[in-house]
């Protein structure tokens, strides 16, 4: 008896780093110390020096059950970017500027050119937040995870100066709320979604004319990053008082967690299109509205406040990072919560 025929192909891991070693390559940075294969990632604060207060800012998160669709479309390398994305959005919306990555991979079988799959949209996704990738780890997990089957998880560290976070204390009535367009569900609400749609090849594969592509298409896109949009922003002499990533929760549960006591957040349904894979979510599950939207991004995947007279300035930096902004409400006064209407 041996490791291997206990289930474990320690061989395999070797293939797989060497097969990462080249999409690893594209997310270094000079702060980045040392290769990868050591026992730990190291990276020089000696850039930051300079900042008056320098804060660390992390953050932590999983793709969850978004990966069921990866297993069935045999499609694996975007789910990284998905990875990335819930962890550095979370940094970039305290007003953090994404560092580094470490990954974790667990599977049942270590096929080596699967898990570089993996890791590639990871790279996709440390390169749209320019994020160096310093770390990670490869578990094989026989007995625990079926061989064809994998988990993926992930966790970010940042940097920004204490006078820059992004807290809500500055929020005020009279602000104005501006969102970034989603690219579709992103990473929260699957577990509904795998009720809604039969999770077949079959159906994953069916050409929709309002989707204007399969249904597995638009349900795999991956998360969007707004890393670059919010340090647009900054670099434009804009100071974001309040900021919400919309992830699991939707805007009922998201919103409200960037406002202070007092205020109020008042967002306008009509201001934005909804992407037809929500609308095609809600009828073919019959799933009412305030459900829709106590689950799911709805089409923004972050949402912003600044004053009235940076509007103007704000669109234009987030336009010019690439991203879709829209102008969906403003802040009054009264109970911290949000109204939809």
């Amino acid at each position: 008896m041996d490791y291997k025929k206990a289930g474990v192909d320690i061989e395999a891991g070797y293939k797989s780093v060497e097969l990462m070693k080249e999409h690893i390559a594209k997310t270094m940075r000079p702060e980045v110390l040392g290769g990868i294969g050591g026992f730990s990632g190291a990276f020089s604060m000696n850039a930051f020096k300079n900042m008056e207060e320098p804060t660390l800012v992390s953050g932590t998160d999983g793709v969850g059950t978004k990966l069921k669709l990866a297993f069935l479309m045999d499609k694996h390398d975007t789910v990284g970017i998905d990875c990335v994305a819930m962890c550095v959005n979370d940094i970039a919306c305290a007003g953090g500027e994404p560092l580094f990555f470490l990954d974790y991979i667990a599977c049942g079988k270590n096929y080596p050119e699967k898990i570089a799959e993996i890791v590639k949209g990871v790279t996709d996704g440390c390169v749209q937040s320019e994020a160096a990738l310093i770390g990670g780890e490869t578990a094989e997990m026989p007995g625990f995870y079926p061989e064809d089957e994998y988990d993926l998880a992930g966790f970010a560290v940042g940097i920004v100066d204490k006078k820059d976070l992004i807290t809500g204390e500055m929020l005020k009535e009279g602000d104005v709320l501006i969102g970034m367009a989603s690219s579709g569900v992103h990473s929260n609400g699957f577990s509904l979604v795998r009720k809604v749609f039969e999770m077949t090849r079959e159906s994953l594969d069916t050409y929709y004319d309002e989707l204007g592509k399969t249904l597995g298409e638009a349900l795999i896109a991956p998360t969007k990053i707004y890393v670059k949009a919010l340090k647009s922003i900054k670099e434009n002499g804009v100071k974001i008082h309040a900021c919400s990533h919309i992830t699991g929760g939707g805007f009922y549960e998201n919103v409200p967690r960037m406002l202070k006591e007092g205020t109020h957040a008042v967002i306008e349904k009509d201001s934005y299109p909804v992407p037809p894979v929500f609308r095609l979510l809600a009828q073919k599950g019959q799933i009412e509205e305030q459900m829709m939207y106590n689950t799911y991004n709805m089409g923004l995947g972050m949402i912003l406040a600044v004053d009235e007279k940076d509007v103007d300035k704000t669109m234009e930096a987030i336009k010019a990072s690439g991203e879709t902004p829209y102008i969906v409400g403003k802040i009054t006064a009264g109970d911290k919560g949000v109204t939809l209407c």
